[in-house]
């Protein structure tokens, strides 16, 4: 699964678009963690994935997400 090199070349835009689309940027979110997490298989992914999955629905993870998508051009606890 390479949804998370797909997602890393588009634009910072495109990124920021897909991520705020309510459901959209939850599945999205969802597909690069687990992807990342199935191409590296490090702890730093898989706490990454599994924080977003218990505490995705919450405002405060999603906007420092956001944030830091923004600022580095990846999902904070990605690799």
């Amino acid at each position: 699964m390479n949804f998370d090199k797909w997602f890393n070349s588009q634009s910072r835009l495109v990124q920021v678009i897909l991520f705020i689309i309510p459901v959209v940027g939850w599945i999205v979110e969802i597909l690069v963690r687990l992807s990342a997490f199935l191409r590296k298989q490090s702890g730093t992914n898989l706490i990454g994935l599994l924080l977003f999955v218990f505490l995705g629905w919450a405002w405060l993870p999603v906007v420092i997400d956001l944030v830091y998508l923004i600022l580095k051009g990846k999902f904070i606890l990605t690799e």
